[in-house]
């Protein structure tokens, strides 16, 4: 069990071997690996977790929409809310059909907007 641990350089507190931060003091006990693509620190103060050098893929959440078709549908259906429902966002579409695209403020907002997302971007 000893073998897996060592002493933080700034507190003196006992840590794992593979701790980049130490827990207890927050300070950076050794570099980086350089080999890894992500860099994770956990800042959960416990005494059981560090911060290692691990990579770990990111799930982005939610659905994925195309950038240009939801701009078509906003630009020639914007006022009916043909875009808020492709997005899946029903009850935002009903209230653009219900007010003429929010009195056109929401329309134009939304083209904006639309042109300023990555494609294809998640909903």
């Amino acid at each position: 069990m000893e073998e897996n641990k060592k002493y933080c350089k700034h507190c003196g507190e006992l840590i794992d071997k593979e701790c980049v931060v130490c827990p207890k003091c927050g300070k950076q006990v050794e570099e980086l690996k350089r080999n890894s693509e992500n860099i994770v620190i956990n800042n959960n103060n416990s005494a059981s977790t560090c911060a290692t050098a691990t990579a770990v893929v990111a799930s982005p959440n939610g659905k994925l929409k195309d950038k240009w078709v939801a701009f078509l549908l906003c630009a020639f259906l914007g006022f009916f809310g043909a875009h808020k429902f492709y997005e899946g966002k029903i009850g935002m579409g009903i209230l653009y059909l219900c007010t003429g695209g929010l009195f056109g403020i929401g329309w134009i907002i939304d083209i904006i907007l639309l042109l300023l997302k990555p494609n294809p971007y998640y909903v």
